[in-house]
């Protein structure tokens, strides 16, 4: 993390409890397009999820049935790209729970379930 994100950034990091971390990994590679990388660190492995100079998360590997199907909600950027990443959610094992619809003057979301059962949004600031 860098000084601007420690400084400005209420949320810093996280994770996303998954069944299938090789499953998991694929689908969020496809739907946010970026790199979605396999690491071991104390002989537990995990995928870390691209976020350059931002802040990231990655995906945790869980034995126990853990999905956020409710509660806390987070949204990944999909910028210009919100209907290619709708479209995929389903090519890769996930569900839409509200389609892509209008959030006021922050852009829009769709809601979906990732391949593992968490929901998620997808936000673009344009509707593309």
């Amino acid at each position: 993390m860098n000084e601007f994100n420690r400084e400005n950034n209420l949320g810093v990091w996280f994770d996303v409890p998954v069944k299938d971390l090789d499953r998991a990994t694929t689908f969020y590679a496809e739907i946010l397009s970026i790199q979605v990388s396999k690491q071991n660190f104390n002989d537990v492995e995990f995928s870390v999820l691209e976020h350059k100079d931002g802040n990231g998360g990655c995906l945790v590997p869980r034995t126990e049935e853990v999905t956020s199907e409710s509660g806390i909600l987070v949204y990944f950027n999909v910028h210009g790209r919100l209907h290619d990443a709708v479209d995929k959610t389903l090519t890769h094992g996930g569900k839409i729970v509200l389609p892509i619809h209008p959030i006021g003057p922050h852009g829009f979301r769709s809601i979906i379930l990732d391949s593992e059962g968490n929901r998620i949004a997808l936000h673009s600031e344009v509707d593309v």
